[in-house]
């Protein structure tokens, strides 16, 4: 609603609670804010043309983001969209800062220069902010979800409301064990970004790989180095290709991974290990881990979706068994 200068306006809550089965606690929230309209975005518009970088900061609050209820969308809430679209036309040099709890879709992805996705880090989010885009400190967090493009690109997306939101109390979990990145991969579905996904102000470079082992104790031994020129840290993932198997299995499982600091220049090896339950799948009828003997993919990365090397291992025949419970 419109509200006029200097008038009154009378606000009824109507509140009700019903009784507390668990947690015998009640609330409400309340609270005024004006929307942001378009002469708000041609202030932003006219800052960022004056600026060498302009540096977006939008996201979600706890009004959106909560443990008792589920998102309609992942669309920004408000204007918020069509904020970063403007301020990325006036300016090329433009950083988004995404303080969110899951992901958002961004239309304007291709136009701006960098996104930082800070999540939700406390009351020292702005000196944190400040020393990433300045450079005194790295972003070294890797993407624990993939993003994905568009809402109903999400595994959780059905037309079924049991599925999601829920439907009569009920929620029927229907993507099996393909959930997250798998379910992209599974359905052929390119993400916005994957999962393990994420960028640092160095670069790195994977080399000398080696395997050793027998049957499903299998090490996977690589060497990391920083070739930019500063200090930084990468992370270095190995997922399995499954065998054939009488259930339906991912395309990938990520087994092990591993996080290093090295300083530029520096050159560190480190070794990845397998055992039977990363080669395993769960047989329900006998309510056990079993190994499928046969050829395995194995895949080191830097996010689900990449491939940085890839090889193969062998598990023979004696190695069906029941992995561990």
């Amino acid at each position: 609603m419109v509200l006029q200068a200097g008038q009154t306006y009378p606000v009824v809550i109507e509140f009700a609670a019903k009784p507390a089965q668990w947690l015998a606690f009640s609330a409400f929230g309340a609270g005024i804010s004006r929307p942001l309209g378009p002469q708000g975005i041609a202030d932003a518009v006219a800052a960022a043309k004056a600026a060498d970088v302009a540096v977006v900061c939008v996201g979600r609050t706890a009004d959106w983001d909560g443990e008792g209820q589920d998102l309609p969308h992942i669309t920004l809430p408000g204007a918020q969209n069509a904020l970063i679209a403007a301020v990325a036309a006036a300016n090329p040099r433009t950083v988004v800062v995404l303080q969110t709890g899951g992901p958002v879709e961004m239309p304007w992805v291709r136009d701006v220069a960098a996104v930082l996705q800070v999540w939700y880090p406390g009351q020292e989010v702005g000196n944190a902010v400040a020393d990433l885009l300045l450079g005194h400190a790295e972003p070294g967090g890797r993407l624990p979800q993939s993003f994905p493009v568009q809402w109903s690109d999400n595994p959780a997306h059905s037309h079924d409301p049991e599925v999601y939101p829920g439907l009569d109390g009920r929620v029927r979990y229907a993507e099996g064990v393909f959930v997250g990145y798998r379910h992209y991969q599974a359905h052929g579905i390119d993400p916005l970004f994957a999962f393990g996904h994420g960028l640092s102000y160095t670069r790195f470079a994977l080399s000398d790989v080696q395997i050793a082992g027998a049957g499903t104790d299998v090490s996977v031994s690589v060497r990391v180095t920083n070739t930019g020129p500063r200090a930084g840290s990468e992370v270095v993932q190995l997922y399995v290709t499954p065998a054939t198997a009488p259930v339906p299995r991912p395309k990938r499982e990520l087994k092990a991974f591993a996080k290093l600091h090295l300083a530029a220049g520096e050159s560190r090896a480190v070794t990845l290990t397998l055992g039977r339950r990363d080669f395993a799948w769960f047989d329900v009828a006998a309510r056990q881990w079993v190994v499928t003997p046969g050829h395995y993919g194995l895949v080191l990365a830097r996010n689900a979706d990449g491939a940085d090397w890839a090889g193969a291992w062998e598990v023979p025949a004696h190695s069906w068994a029941a992995a561990d419970r």
